[in-house]
């Protein structure tokens, strides 16, 4: 990589400043351009990702491997919805904050996201409690399901029989 063409250097201090900085700098950037950047990694160990493996109602009962497998991705999913609880009320609450008269108005749509991620996040992990596990969260959507079949969208009240 060449410099960028510069003004000619009249003073012969700042001519001998570049040819020092040149004999420094030249033989760095052909070691970083040739030797460091080609064999570097495409990706970061902490840019992880994991393949889905499956849920657990896709595992057979005898099959402790894919239970195990799919206890680690559900603890996995729970750290990533957690984070994006925290991020979402962060933001939530700098836009409170820097909108302090009018944060009503200004924040709505973020404040109506925050709701909607809460909402998501209790409805799938809350009242597991602290040893929750896939197959128990599984068993709280089955049954939210059935209640959701029988008598509507929880927390909208009963459907009335007709």
């Amino acid at each position: 990589m060449e410099d960028p063409p510069r003004a000619p250097a009249h003073n012969p201090f700042f001519r001998f400043v570049h040819a020092v900085q040149n004999t420094i700098d030249r033989p760095v950037t052909w070691f970083r351009e040739s030797v460091v950047t080609p064999n570097r990694p495409d990706h970061v160990y902490y840019h992880q990702k994991f393949r889905r493996v499956p849920t657990i109602d896709q595992c057979y009962t005898d099959d402790p491997v894919c239970r195990f497998e799919a206890q680690q991705q559900f603890n996995r999913d729970k750290l990533v919805d957690g984070e994006i609880v925290q991020l979402v009320r962060q933001r939530l609450k700098e836009c409170i904050a820097y909108e302090i008269p009018d944060q009503d108005r200004k924040c709505a749509k973020l404040k109506e996201e925050f709701d909607k991620v809460s909402e998501s996040f209790c409805m799938k992990y809350a009242d597991l409690g602290p040893y929750n596990n896939v197959k128990d969260a599984y068993m709280k959507q089955k049954h939210r399901m059935l209640w959701e079949r029988r008598h509507g969208k929880v927390g909208t009240g009963m459907k009335i029989e007709e």
